[in-house]
């Protein structure tokens, strides 16, 4: 398995995580906002020198590719590929969505609430502006069941769903949604989940062992919608 590192910038956490053989050995996380460019690089000689390791011996470098921020891919994803093609390593790709099931997962006995007696879906939810968010549902086995997309949440909205199993929310796109969906009986919301490198690590294990590779010239994150960029808010200019 060896040693990779993780790159995880895709929404307002800045993580970065080293493992050894599926283990992770060392991890350094901010939640400061607008922070990606100015911490990524420092975070990743930092995570390096502690471990003792050196970039040439990385086996495969690991990065969650979106959805999320567009700057904050954008800058992740740079990062990642220029370490690879610089030291002539793998790049391995993450969905952010099912990273983010599989830390949910692996963390829901630890946050004191057990595994659910009856069958239950993980609904990943990434803040997308006003009641937009990226979202996708997984099983128990991290299964894709609904594909991944940008959803307005309203009433209806995982209607089928909720009629059918529980189904637990969580992520920073989940809180908005509580005040619509929370009074469903099978609807359950987790208000303190934070992203973290540290939940591509199964996944990224999986995809090494493949040798499921990304090109690292022609690799790009997974926006999933177009970038819109906003307006210029500078005194005098007009548009």
């Amino acid at each position: 398995m060896g040693n990779i590192l993780y790159i995880e910038t895709a929404t307002q956490v800045c993580s970065v995580a080293l493992s050894a053989n599926g283990t992770i050995s060392q991890i350094l996380e901010s939640n400061e906002k607008n922070s990606h460019s100015a911490t990524i690089t420092v975070f990743i000689e930092e995570v390096m020198k502690s471990s003792g390791i050196p970039f040439a011996a990385l086996d495969a470098v690991a990065v969650s590719m979106g959805p999320g921020s567009y700057t904050g891919l954008r800058i992740g994803v740079s990062t990642a590929k220029g370490i690879c093609y610089a030291l002539d390593k793998p790049l391995i790709a993450i969905s952010t969505l099912q990273s983010m099931a599989a830390g949910m997962l692996k963390g829901m006995e630890s946050r004191n609430f057990g595994t659910p007696s009856q069958p239950f879906l993980l609904c990943p939810m990434i803040d997308a502006r006003r009641m937009e968010v990226y979202t996708a549902l997984y099983d128990t086995n991290l299964g894709l069941v609904r594909n991944i997309q940008a959803e307005i949440i309203i009433e209806s909205s995982f209607e089928a769903e909720l009629e059918q199993s529980q189904v637990w929310f969580f992520g920073d796109g989940a809180a908005k949604c509580k005040t619509v969906l929370g009074n469903h009986p099978n609807a359950r919301f987790i208000d303190d989940f934070q992203l973290s490198a540290a939940f591509m690590v199964s996944l990224a294990e999986e995809k090494f062992n493949r040798s499921e590779f990304e090109d690292v010239v022609y690799f790009e994150p997974y926006y999933l919608k177009d970038f819109i960029p906003g307006i210029p808010k500078i005194k005098g200019l007009r548009f």
